[in-house]
């Protein structure tokens, strides 16, 4: 599952200046995510991240798929302690 934290690193490297080409290692990610997070927050990395879905579907898809592939690798998820799963039950 992917978490709302994951999304927002993923939409933030997507729209940053790191490509694929490049086989950025996790401080180049981190510091990608961060520096475009700071630039732009969460509600303008969405919106423009968006607007390039709108424009350019076909290689938006591919970008998110690896940035959200990326995220995943450099920021493992949390697993949900008991206390968190008995909540959900």
């Amino acid at each position: 599952m992917f978490s709302t934290f994951q999304a927002v690193r993923a939409e933030a490297l997507f729209l940053s200046g790191l490509q694929r080409s490049q086989a950025p290692g996790p401080q180049e990610v981190r510091a990608a995510v961060t520096g475009t997070l700071r630039h732009l927050d969460t509600r303008g990395c969405a919106a423009l991240v968006a607007a390039e879905f709108g424009d350019h579907p076909e290689t938006a898809a591919p970008r998110m798929a690896w940035a959200a592939d990326l995220v995943r690798s450099v920021y493992p998820a949390r697993h949900a302690g008991p206390h968190r799963l008995a909540l959900a039950a």
